[in-house]
């Protein structure tokens, strides 16, 4: 009887062994984090396709997986109409919607478009204006923690409407300025490539803010920019204080 206990306790810790050492690793600060990146324009001032806006798109959506943000939760669009299969601007919003029903614990959101002074470019839908994108925000995200990044001329109409204590707003240039970078020499808007160059050293948003915004006002003072976009950022109280805890992933080296 005694040899029998022995036997199957043998077992038992036989198999207990490799599941102990199957243990995931701790998981991503933004596990359970819905994002999205949306290319909203596909055009250049005169109205000419260029590829600068997917440019960035593509690779926001490497630079975001590689600061820890969960493929399976994260969506990307594109809204240009000169493709086989076009996406809608309604097949955004409910893309995004339907992500967000399945990533709760919080939210990114990135447009990259042209903007006028009301509003900023969303496919061949009508444009999107602050109102409008509060609506969608609110929708989609809810009270749960959110950053949202607009790259777009007269980004900064938007901060006002999205301003939320559970909120960080960023946006390429104020209500008053356009920013810069969307022709066909171009491989992405200057705004989306600061954000690019700062992200794979940046700790979190906040280093990303400042870091991209210092990157925008080198790039347009080399360029000799009169007026300067001057990008944006708004922090809601809530997300002063979740933001330093929100740290990106980086590979130990």
């Amino acid at each position: 009887m005694g040899r029998g206990l022995i036997v199957v306790l043998a077992l038992l810790a036989a198999f207990a062994g490799p599941t102990r050492a199957q243990t995931p690793a701790t998981s991503s600060r933004f596990a359970g984090w819905t994002s999205a990146i949306i290319a909203a324009d596909w055009r250049d001032g005169a109205d000419r396709p260029i590829q600068a806006f997917d440019n960035a798109r593509r690779d926001l959506v490497k630079g975001f997986l590689a600061a820890g943000f969960p493929r399976d939760n994260m969506v990307d669009y594109s809204l240009r109409p000169d493709v086989a299969r076009p996406t809608t601007a309604s097949q955004v919003v409910d893309g995004l919607n339907e992500t967000a029903r399945r990533g709760t614990a919080g939210c990114l959101l990135y447009f990259t478009s042209h903007g006028v002074p009301n509003a900023m470019v969303f496919g061949e839908a009508p444009r999107m204006t602050p109102d409008m994108m509060a609506n969608l925000v609110r929708a989609a995200c809810g009270t749960r923690p959110t950053v949202v990044i607009v790259s777009a001329c007269y980004s900064g109409i938007f901060v006002n409407a999205l301003a939320a204590p559970n909120r960080m707003v960023l946006t390429a240039a104020n209500r008053e300025r356009t920013s810069f970078g969307c022709g066909a020499d171009e491989t992405y808007p200057w705004f989306d490539g600061c954000i690019l160059e700062t992200l794979p050293a940046a700790t979190d948003f906040l280093a990303l803010a400042a870091g991209a915004r210092a990157c925008v006002a080198r790039k347009e003072a080399e360029r000799g920019v009169t007026r300067p976009s001057e990008p944006q950022l708004f922090v809601g109280a809530e997300m002063q204080l979740r933001l330093p805890t929100l740290r990106f992933e980086r590979e130990s080296g």
